[in-house]
């Protein structure tokens, strides 16, 4: 656990194991441009949202000449806060840490407003610097991706921090600026003094970063847009925006697309907000320099970021050490599933069936299992679709999209043997054929060991398979050759037909035919 100081603004964010995982923990973040609270609840390596409110208050509005906060932001954010502290007083959450970013730092009258939020609130205002910013920002992505390696980029109202992740959790470099798009509207000379603003500031960033970092993890609300508008233009089939991946061709083609279309038809499109839009050319000429001067392989959008940051600083090593997936799928299973715990014994039992997959398959398979069974309550003409739709859209972290695709369709075929004429179907090219495949042999490999024993299918029967031979073997004990009846041994056939195996099948006297 990090050491914490008596002057440490998140002492007590977690008092111990149980809390971590079941307290209700807030956030409040006061940025230049939202102020947001969050509420995170549940699997505490992988919380889910229980509360989540924004206003876009615009505090850091026009300060770039004033040198103040706006004062209608002022005002708005000051309503904003009162309302978070009712709410946090009925929720009964505890602790409630509220930070403060760029805006209130900076301002002339930040102090003030500091003071004018905890006599009318209650709260006390936690005023980070833009190193520590960079920093949080750093953990909220390592909260999604525990093996992130890259830059860290995070925009905001009024500044952009980088931080550097090294892929072991560690967190190196930090640089902070003030390439936020308030700032810019202010810069004159028009476009092209924009441009050279940029660039000029670029130029330190490189010199303390350097460029060679891979991937570029983009976190805040201005980058998510920008995002959204390029699923828009590419007609991307699945809208979810965490670990959303972009080459750095994609960015400049949406940086023209957004250029030359109208803002107005492009909020239709894409339900971006107007005070957001507003923002958005701004923040496209950074991220064309960003691309351009860092030369990443790829960038990759993070929907967590100093708010997930918090809750990470002070998790223990352990805790951070776990497979935020793997959490989620587990506490989804205690939560929905009729036999929680059932999850893991059809693991053990299925193993045999995938013992050459690839570590990063494993995990996969492994989620399927506690998964398997969280969508029970659903109408059974649709619990193939709800499978499929709850996990490619579900609030997971450490997975990607393909990933997403590859889950849900193995829980589709859960419940299925064919997926043909299937909603979902543009979806499933986003797949391989092999993966497609992959994914059927999974589902039905859950089908089979879901119904063949109801308590653990691995004290009725142990499976193995013989790769060269080209058989999967079913093995029966005494209570397994009961268990064995027709709709079982159906849908073992199945799995078998899908592996493109011979079935054979142990302990009743007779090989499946």
């Amino acid at each position: 656990m990090p050491s914490r100081s008596a002057a440490d603004p998140f002492e007590g964010l977690f008092e111990d194991a149980s809390a971590r995982a079941l307290s209700r923990v807030g956030v409040i973040d006061v940025g230049s441009n939202s102020i947001r609270m969050v509420v995170f609840d549940g699997a505490a390596r992988s919380p889910a949202y229980f509360y989540n409110e924004k206003v876009m208050a615009g505090l850091g509005r026009d300060m770039a000449t004033t040198g103040r906060l706006n004062p209608e932001g002022a005002a708005r954010g000051l309503a904003a806060l009162k309302r978070f502290a009712v709410i946090a007083k009925g929720m009964k959450v505890r602790p409630l840490t509220v930070v403060a970013t760029a805006a209130v730092r900076e301002a002339e009258d930040g102090a003030e407003f500091r003071r004018a939020v905890e006599k009318e609130t209650g709260l006390k205002l936690n005023i980070i610097d833009g190193l520590e910013e960079a920093r949080l920002s750093a953990q909220g992505v390592l909260l999604g991706w525990p093996d992130a390696k890259g830059l860290v980029c995070d925009i905001g109202g009024n500044s952009m921090e980088l931080a550097e992740l090294d892929g072991k959790g560690g967190i190196g470099r930090r640089a902070t600026s003030q390439l936020g798009p308030f700032r810019l509207q202010q810069i004159a000379g028009g476009a092209k003094g924009i441009e050279a603003h940029i660039s000029g500031v670029m130029d330190d960033l490189v010199k303390k970063m350097g460029s060679n970092h891979g991937r570029l993890h983009l976190v805040g609300g201005s980058w998510r847009a920008i995002a959204r508008l390029d699923m828009e233009r590419r007609n991307y089939p699945l809208p979810v925006l965490h670990e959303y991946t972009m080459q750095p061709e994609d960015v400049a083609a949406t940086v023209d697309y957004i250029a030359r279309n109208d803002a107005g038809e492009l909020r239709a499109q894409t339900g971006v907000s107007q005070t957001r839009m507003d923002l958005v050319p701004y923040a496209a000429r950074v991220l064309a320099q960003l691309v351009q001067r860092f030369k990443p392989a790829e960038l990759a959008v993070s929907s967590y970021g100093i708010r997930e940051g918090l809750l990470y600083e002070h998790m223990s090593a352990n805790l951070r050490g776990r497979d935020p997936l793997i959490e989620s799928a587990r506490f989804t299973e205690r939560q929905m599933a009729r036999m929680p715990g059932f999850g893991k014994k059809l693991f053990q039992f299925l193993e045999p069936v995938f013992a050459r997959a690839a570590p990063a398959r494993i995990r996969l398979i492994r989620a399927a299992c506690y998964l398997h069974d969280t969508t029970w309550r659903t109408h059974p003409d649709y619990r193939a679709e709800a499978c499929f739709d709850n996990v490619t859209r579900a609030n997971m972290a450490a997975l990607s999209h393909p990933e997403r695709i590859f889950l849900g369709l193995a829980l589709l075929h859960r419940y299925r043997n064919s997926r043909a004429g299937s909603p979902m179907a543009p979806l499933f090219e986003m797949l391989s054929e092999e993966e497609r495949t992959e994914a059927e042999i999974l589902g039905k490999a859950l089908r089979f060991g879901a119904m063949f024993s109801v308590k653990e299918p691995g004290e009725a029967g142990v499976l193995k398979l013989y790769p060269k031979r080209g058989q999967l073997e079913l093995r029966l004990n005494e209570i397994g050759r009961d268990l064995y009846g027709e709709v079982a041994e159906s849908r073992f056939l199945s799995l078998c037909k899908s592996m493109g195996v011979e079935p054979l099948v142990n302990g009743r006297g007779q090989a499946a035919s």
